[in-house]
């Protein structure tokens, strides 16, 4: 088989432990995301499956019409709305989305972004490499409230970690998720707005649909103290739409971390955040570490290889 491995911007793939697997199929990688459905067609024309990892490229019907060549789609993670699946059931594709992993790595890096946003550490290090000497003063946690918006499976390991750090932890989200921060012991909100209002650090940890699409509103920000940070390591579509930005520019919050962005990859320093010194940015490394990508890799391949077997796993319901 032809295997396509698509938007692997470090090159990792072949890196990796798992990619021995593929020994005796033709593998091409590419590090570019596609700028349009035509290169994205040009990429993946000769294909008899694609790799796609997490939701960095979109398979929409314009694109799956025009390959004739594909039969198998395997996703790294079981999230498919970014696949057009009406058009793989018409066309016979096979689709499989299977494994999961990132989760401890993104609740790290959930870490690193508010250590780093309280602690100004980008600006010190830019500073000290600049022949400067101490220029911030930074924000020490304990004792502070730590918002965890969503206390799931990324969400219970942040609030883990500022109860070590000696915060107040404080839990709000829907009712299952609020049910589950209340049996381990934690607050939760009397109410949306105390939520926000009462919080030094709010950690956002909500998976992104159709219900969860702007759900983080301009008003809510604006409710945040002057010196609290806002944290996104979850997806970008969850708050509104150029609402952070223009809240972190007014003061409320007084700082960001941010991981995510409303359309990815951002090339060229393009984007609002990016330009404001108070916010944190990172380009989406919540899962990019080499034992995540063994994971999602490695689920990746034996559904190629299962599929390539006659026995495909992981199918996901096209009707």
């Amino acid at each position: 088989m032809h295997i396509v491995a698509l938007d692997d911007y470090q090159n990792a793939v072949r890196t990796l432990d798992v990619y021995a697997k593929l020994k005796d199929h033709q593998v091409t990688v590419f590090q570019d995301t596609a700028e349009s459905d035509d290169r994205l067609v040009e990429m993946l024309k000769d294909a008899d499956a694609v790799i796609l990892l997490q939701q960095r490229t979109a398979l929409p019907r314009g694109v799956l019409e025009r390959l004739p060549k594909l039969k198998m789609i395997s996703q790294t993670g079981r999230n498919t709305a970014h696949i057009d699946l009406a058009v793989c059931k018409e066309k016979g594709i096979v689709v499989s989305a299977g494994g999961a992993g990132g989760v401890n790595a993104t609740a790290e890096l959930a870490w690193a972004l508010i250590l780093a946003s309280a602690r100004h550490i980008p600006a010190e290090v830019a500073a000290l490499k600049a022949g400067r000497w101490q220029t911030t003063v930074g924000t020490g946690l304990a004792g502070k409230v730590l918002g965890v918006y969503a206390y799931g499976r990324i969400g219970s390991i942040v609030a883990q970690v500022g109860k070590a750090f000696g915060m107040k932890v404080v839990c709000w989200g829907r009712d299952g998720s609020t049910a589950k921060a209340r049996e381990a012991g934690f607050d939760i909100a009397a109410s949306r707005e105390a939520f926000f209002t009462d919080a030094d650090v709010v950690s956002l940890h909500i998976p992104l649909n159709q219900e969860t699409k702007g759900i983080v509103t301009a008003a809510d920000l604006a409710r945040m103290k002057p010196s609290a940070i806002l944290v996104n390591t979850s997806r970008a579509g969850i708050i509104e739409a150029g609402a952070l930005a223009a809240a972190v520019a007014n003061g409320r919050p007084g700082r960001a971390a941010v991981d995510v962005y409303e359309t990815e990859p951002v090339l060229n320093g393009d984007h609002p955040l990016l330009k404001l010194d108070s916010v944190v940015c990172t380009p989406h490394l919540g899962y990019v570490e080499k034992g995540t990508y063994e994971t999602l890799y490695g689920a990746a391949i034996e559904q190629i290889l299962a599929f390539a077997a006659g026995k495909p796993v992981n199918v996901v319901a096209t009707d």
